[in-house]
């Protein structure tokens, strides 16, 4: 029996899936969290932001490169009927699954300003920074070896492209799918 037949998913596009939610949403605590003056005062909170966004963003950014860079290189060829799943599908697939966690955050980064302005939000504003910098590493490594990387659709669930489910990743040309590399929407 040959292989082929699946439905795959970028796996930069799923990275990047929550970038833009995690950091308007970070954005938007922090914002409320100006207006709160907190236990320690804004003056306080707004250095702690700072400093939590830049260890956020690096800490996501950096954890799960060597998944990432294993997988990769043992990736094999797509199969001609397997199916490229478009890239507003899985933002969607993935915002869908994760919409309760990216709310339960919100309103934590919002009550904590009560204790430290500003800093939850920036926190998570810097998630989001980092899993777009993630992305970009992901879309320069692309680049650099000419194939776009997909993982299965089953093995993914609802967005963890180096879970234990996962058992490979399948490669295309750069022309292939809807987005560029890295998990950008593709120019026309």
């Amino acid at each position: 029996m040959g292989r082929g037949g699946q439905s795959l998913a970028r796996v930069a596009v799923i990275v990047r899936a929550g970038a833009v939610p995690l950091w308007w949403l970070g954005v938007l605590a922090a914002g409320i969290g100006v207006l709160i003056p907190g236990l320690t005062g804004r003056r306080i909170g707004v250095y702690a932001g700072a400093a939590l966004f830049v260890v956020c963003a690096a800490v996501v950014a950096l954890v799960r490169r060597r998944g990432y860079t294993a997988w990769a290189e043992r990736a094999s060829r797509a199969g001609k009927f397997d199916y490229l799943q478009d890239r507003a599908v899985t933002l969607r697939n993935w915002r869908r699954a994760h919409r309760w966690w990216l709310s339960a955050g919100f309103l934590l980064a919002v009550a904590s300003s009560f204790a430290l302005p500003v800093a939850g939000g920036a926190a998570l504003a810097g998630a989001g920074a980092g899993l777009w910098l993630k992305a970009a590493w992901l879309g320069r490594r692309e680049r650099r070896d000419d194939a776009l990387l997909w993982v299965r659709t089953d093995w993914a669930g609802t967005g963890r492209p180096t879970g234990k489910l996962v058992k490979g990743y399948r490669t295309t040309g750069t022309g292939a799918g809807d987005a560029a590399p890295g998990g950008a929407r593709r120019r026309r």
